[in-house]
């Protein structure tokens, strides 16, 4: 993405945390296109890492055995259009990491430490130069505490599985009672959890998007971004 123009001052981080359902990939990514910002899709690095160890046959208590995988595998985020694609090893498997199977099982994989700090530091990494917007569970707290913007986003379980089974309803046979449960569930792992637990940074802005279209939302972070921006600006 073409950053000629802009000064690092002018660039800043952009932590966007929340449950799951919550909208957040959808959300940071149109951010980022809002402020020509590199998005950085977490979610989606853990989800491919999951349904790769699936694929494998590689169980969540085999803890070893992943952690070796994952310190081995090289893992790339491909910005396109309308989709972040992920690759594991050259291997696009983008198409597969949003199934039933994959959302049921990420929490078991993403709370083993050493998945935690291997995608936690390539997340760091691709957040040196600023101008990033990245979303995830733990990046306000643990990726990036230092982000000069966090919005923690939430919405009823009820909402959010709505939103969930409209993404899914046209590929995978599923109840919008079965995605209130899967999701309840896991918002119970994701906020039990011993490494980086699901929980709203202190400084993070509260943004209940129950009520809300995408195009408040964004428009809202945006807003507060640009303030931020023009804030630490008129302090040079």
């Amino acid at each position: 993405m073409d950053r000629q123009g802009t000064h690092t001052y002018d660039r800043i981080n952009v932590a966007i945390d929340g449950p799951a359902g919550a909208g957040k990939s959808t959300v940071a990514r149109l951010v980022a296109q809002k402020l020509s910002y590199i998005y950085v899709d977490t979610g989606a690095m853990y989800r491919a890492i999951t349904w790769y160890m699936i694929r494998e046959g590689i169980e969540p208590e085999d803890q070893n055995q992943v952690n070796q995988k994952v310190h081995d595998m090289v893992i790339e985020l491909i910005p396109e259009k309308d989709i972040q694609k992920v690759l594991i090893n050259g291997e696009d498997v983008t198409p597969h990491i949003r199934s039933l199977q994959v959302s049921g099982l990420v929490s078991q994989y993403s709370k083993i430490e050493g998945v935690r700090s291997r995608l936690s530091h390539l997340q760091r990494q691709m957040a040196l130069r600023k101008g990033v917007v990245m979303d995830g569970r733990d990046i306000g707290t643990t990726v990036l505490p230092d982000a000069e913007v966090k919005i923690f986003m939430t919405a009823s379980v009820e909402e959010r599985a709505l939103r969930r089974y409209k993404e899914l309803r046209d590929a995978e046979s599923v109840t919008l009672q079965q995605l209130e449960h899967d999701i309840a569930q896991r918002d119970r792992l994701d906020e039990g959890r011993e490494i980086s637990p699901l929980r709203r940074a202190e400084d993070a802005i509260l943004l209940d998007t129950t009520f809300m279209d995408i195009d408040q939302v964004v428009e809202a972070i945006v807003s507060h971004c640009r303030s931020h921006v023009d804030g630490e600006r008129n302090h040079l």
